[in-house]
């Protein structure tokens, strides 16, 4: 029988602490902690999530395996992403850049920013034109937004459902 090897994600990290009761090993939780940006439209109209001076927001204990620093968290706001994400769910990413959308997160579940400084969770596919962006809910009764404009868009890293959430 031959064993390979890989990296566990955070969440599974989580739920085998969870499971065996064992602590993960970690930075000072009163040190490791990650500042609640705001929060982000999931079909509700939320304006840019930045809502707080940095560092000021909410904090929420650091998920096992992430690092405190780049890492934002958003909460989500309203039901068009259900049943993957949840009103009062927390979302972690991080922006690559602070323009512009990167080719790499096209097809994936992102935080993005409109033109009109809405802060949205969708899936992001592409447009019909170049520059514009289908966002797509994963609600079957929710609303799909079509050729819309980004400032920016961030893969999402990690969710974490409401009741795990720890804020500090």
């Amino acid at each position: 029988m031959v064993l390979g090897k890989r990296a566990i994600s955070a969440e599974e990290l989580l739920h085998i602490s969870e499971i065996t009761g064992f602590e993960v090993p970690g930075e000072d939780p009163a040190t490791n902690t990650i500042s609640i940006a705001g929060k982000v439209g999931a079909g509700a109209q939320v304006p840019v999530f930045d809502a707080y001076t940095k560092g000021d927001g909410p904090q929420v204990e650091c998920p096992p395996g992430l690092s405190p620093h780049g890492v934002v968290a958003v909460e989500v706001v309203g039901d068009s992403m259900e049943p993957v994400y949840s009103a009062g769910d927390l979302l972690f990413y991080t922006r690559e850049t602070h323009d512009g959308v990167p080719e790499e997160v096209v097809g994936h579940r992102c935080v993005v920013e409109d033109v009109a400084g809405m802060g949205w969770v969708k899936q992001v596919k592409a447009g019909d034109e170049p520059g514009l962006f289908h966002l797509i809910s994963l609600n079957p009764g929710a609303n799909t937004m079509w050729n819309v404009r980004l400032k920016w868009a961030a893969r999402v890293r990690l969710h974490w459902p409401a009741e795990l959430a720890k804020k500090a």
